[in-house]
């Protein structure tokens, strides 16, 4: 029997169980959904069956959709492992990322994605520099650290952007507070109250630099280092917090706090990875990138990618 089966077949599947629909599969493919369903039906059409449910939910592969996953996860890591084999003989394998962060909750992400990482190149040290960087992108440049999180692009900076994913931020509010009722904030619902965030400047906060300033608004802060802290500040209705929804998922799960969209259509957040252009070239950090991105969209809440 002709085998139509190829490497990208084997990569789709696994995508699909990763992610758990087809939509969210070919966002992490970088493909168009109807490229994927093509590859897919093209197997199907092919063995006369089908490899999974698809009204299923979570998806349910069939017996046959099982055996291709069990090819693709004996398959799929040798020949990743084989490329990173071939690549550290050409190029060598030992380097560095010292990653540096300008935002407080990066860590609730960066650090799954570091230990998946760690796992592929085991040679390259990886490590945080120490504290939060006011300015990450300047140690770059002093070479006190390889890669900087940060929220914006700036043209000014002789630095390579590599874009990794958006994300909502919203408004934290007391579950008595006067607002609670409210289906989103505007910037108005900010002036009379006190806005508790972390101790950085006014134009590190995507709130104040995108909602509050355009609207001339000028709120009291209150600051502080833990988010736990900031949270409990909240719901004592000492004030309103802003954070990406994520950082505070555990606590809106315990119904600790209620979450308010911030204006009628959200306030995003952005988030690259920024680094030197020598090492761009750097198959590692290639890598860095891509394990990044697959692993905060399949692990944080309704994030999208860049």
């Amino acid at each position: 029997m002709q085998s139509i089966l190829e490497f990208r077949h084997l990569k789709t599947l696994v995508a699909l169980r990763e992610a758990g629909n087809l939509l969210r599969a070919a966002t992490l493919l970088n493909l168009t959904q109807s490229a994927l369903s093509h590859q897919l039906k093209q197997l199907e059409d092919h063995h006369g069956i089908s490899l999974f449910e698809r009204k299923s939910v979570p998806i349910r592969f069939t017996p046959a959709g099982e055996r291709l996953l069990k090819l693709a996860d004996e398959v799929l890591p040798r020949v990743a492992n084989a490329e990173r084999d071939i690549v550290r003989l050409v190029q060598g394998a030992a380097g560095q990322l010292r990653i540096a962060v300008e935002c407080h909750t990066c860590f609730d992400w960066l650090m799954p994605a570091m230990d998946a990482f760690r796992h592929r190149w085991p040679e390259v040290e990886l490590d945080i520099v120490s504290g939060f960087q006011a300015d990450p992108v300047g140690l770059l440049y002093s070479h006190r650290a390889d890669v900087a999180i940060v929220a914006e692009i700036d043209p000014d900076e002789t630095v390579d952007y590599h874009p990794l994913f958006r994300f909502e931020i919203v408004a934290l509010v007391a579950k008595d507070h006067p607002l609670a009722q409210r289906d989103y904030l505007t910037a108005e619902d900010f002036a009379s109250d006190t806005l508790i965030t972390y101790p950085v400047s006014d134009d590190m906060l995507d709130v104040v630099r995108q909602v509050l300033k355009p609207a001339g608004i000028d709120t009291e802060r209150r600051t502080t280092e833990l988010t736990v802290a900031m949270l409990q500040l909240v719901a004592s209705r000492r004030g309103i917090a802003t954070l990406p929804v994520w950082a505070a998922q555990n606590y809106l799960n315990r119904n600790y706090v209620l979450a308010k969209r911030i204006t009628a259509n959200g306030l995003t957040g952005k988030l690259y990875a920024a680094c030197l252009p020598e090492l761009s070239a750097k198959p590692y950090l290639t890598d860095f990138v891509g394990s990044t991105r697959e692993s905060c969209y399949l692990n944080l809440k309704d994030i999208e990618l860049l």
